[in-house]
Formats: structure tokens, sequence, C-alpha cells
């Protein structure tokens, strides 16, 4: 009898594998293809100028990425972006999702408006905003004119456009936030609330004592997933100040595009590109140690 139930498991799970080959196949295609010819470009001398594989120069274009000082910038004008979007995201995140799970009417309406700007294509929020926050002819300046304030120059100061990125990427992607806190807060049992109300616990300290720990996992998870994907962000930048003004906001993937497309160096790009996958995965490594270990 076990032997032939196990028979049946091993069919069955077959047969899984067998149902999903194709898109393993595509996934690993798509994934894993591009990311070895990356890490082979990186160790020849290969550029557009001259496209070939004739010279092996080992770890030359590693050394020289990091020994140029404006990828070094890049570098750390990346993390404070990193660092800026996905600590804002999450805070105004969670506070309107926990705001939304003690929502009982039009909650599919509060849904379907928090998703709006989520389902947008990066390059049309970028588009969109470029236009808003246009110096002259901006709704935004237009708005603040209407209470006294000056003009600001949203793209175009040093000063101000990368917090100006930093904005528009919040509106775009905090959704995102909203909505994996939000399931995760709904799937929570509700005896622990229905005991520490009976204890006469504050609404704060249930919160801090209860929610809190019992989310853990899924803010590991949301803060994995977003922080990845704020590492790689390149089209707002691209389509609203194209790294500038000056390298204001040169992020690092829009600064290895201009290595590989404008400086037409493909080798030099692709050690680039092996060295930010490194930096995702130790951060990626570190966060989710950091959170086994508060659970």
């Amino acid at each position: 009898m076990r032997a032939a139930q196990t028979a049946v498991e091993r069919r069955d799970r077959m047969f899984g594998w067998l149902i999903a080959s194709p898109s393993l196949g595509l996934l690993l295609l798509v994934i894993l293809f591009p990311v070895l010819w990356a890490l082979y470009t990186s160790v020849h001398d290969y550029t557009l100028i001259a496209p070939n594989f004739d010279t092996f120069n080992g770890l030359d274009n590693y050394v020289k990425a990091l020994g140029d000082p404006e990828f070094r910038h890049t570098l750390w004008l990346t993390a404070f972006f990193v660092a800026a979007v996905v600590l804002l995201e999450f805070a105004l995140g969670f506070l309107i999702a926990l705001m939304l799970n003690t929502v009982e009417r039009f909650k599919s309406v509060y849904y379907a408006i928090l998703l709006c700007p989520l389902l947008m294509n990066p390059v049309i929020v970028g588009l969109i905003w470029r236009m808003f926050l246009h110096p002259t002819l901006g709704i935004v300046n237009y708005l603040l004119s209407l209470v006294g304030i000056d003009p600001v120059n949203w793209l175009g100061s040093t000063k101000v456009a990368l917090w100006t990125i930093i904005m528009v990427d919040i509106w775009h992607q905090v959704s995102f936030m909203i909505v994996l806190l939000l399931a995760g807060l709904s799937a929570l049992p509700r005896e622990p609330y229905e005991a520490a109300r009976v204890d006469g616990a504050s609404a704060l300290r249930s919160f801090w004592h209860i929610t809190l720990p019992l989310m853990l996992p899924v803010i590991a998870v949301t803060l994995l997933i977003r922080l990845i994907f704020a590492v790689k962000t390149y089209d707002l930048v691209y389509i609203m100040t194209r790294g500038g003004p000056g390298v204001a906001t040169d992020l690092v993937s829009y600064f290895i595009y201009r290595t590989a497309f404008v400086g037409l160096n493909i080798g030099e790009a692709s050690a680039m590109s092996a060295i930010l996958l490194a930096v995702i995965l130790a951060l990626t490594a570190w966060l989710h140690r950091y959170m086994r270990s508060l659970t």
C-alpha cells in the first residue's frame, strides 16, 4: 500500500515538473543566459567598436571599474537613494496598510485607487511627472505660486533633483508596499488581539508586541523585493533627468548604461553589472539573516 502511494506521489511530482519545464526553461534562458554572457564579457576587452572575444584581460575590467571615482560615486548615490525610497515607502506603506486594515466600507474602492500608480509603466510615470514638474509650465509650480511660493527647478537643481526622483519613486511604488503589508495584516490571527484586549492592553502595546512580531516575515520579504528593484532603478532617471544635472541623479544602473552604449565599453559595463549583482546578493543575504535573527 505504501509502495503504491509512493509511486503515485512520484508520478504526480514528475508530471508537475513536466508541466513546469517549458516555463522554467524559458525563465532560465531569459535570466541565466544574460548573466553568464555578462560574466563572460566582463573578463574580455569587448567593445562595440571592436566586438571580439580574442583579448582575455582577466580582472582588468573589475579593477578599472572599482578604481573609477565616477562609478564609486554612483554606488554611494544609489545606496542613499535605495535607503531613502525603501525606508520612506515602508513607513508610509505600513501606516496606510494599518489604516486600511481597520476599514470595512469601500475597501475595494481604496484598493483600486492605490493600485493605479503601481499599474503604470515607469516610462509613463516619468513622462507625466516631468511635465508636472516643468519649472515654468508645470502644474506643481503653478499650485505653489497660488500660495506665494517661488517656482522650484525640480529637475534642474543639484540640491533638489535626487529628492524629486525619490518623491516620484515613492508615489509610484508605495502601493507595492501597501498591498503586501495589507495582505499580511489581513492574515493575522484575531485571538492574540482578543486576549490583549481582555488584559487591557492599549493599541500601541498590541501593535508593538503582537502585530510587529507576527508581521516580521512579511516585512522581510517586502523589504527584500523592494530593495532589489530599487537598486536597479533606471527608467525614471533616463526619462526625467538623464543622470543630471551634472551627476546629481546618476544612479548606478544609468551609469552602466552610459558606459556600455555611450562609451561603447561592454566589457567594463559587464564588470560593473557583476559588481552590482554581488552587492545586491550581499545585501539580500544580510537582510535575510538579520530578519531571521529577529524572529
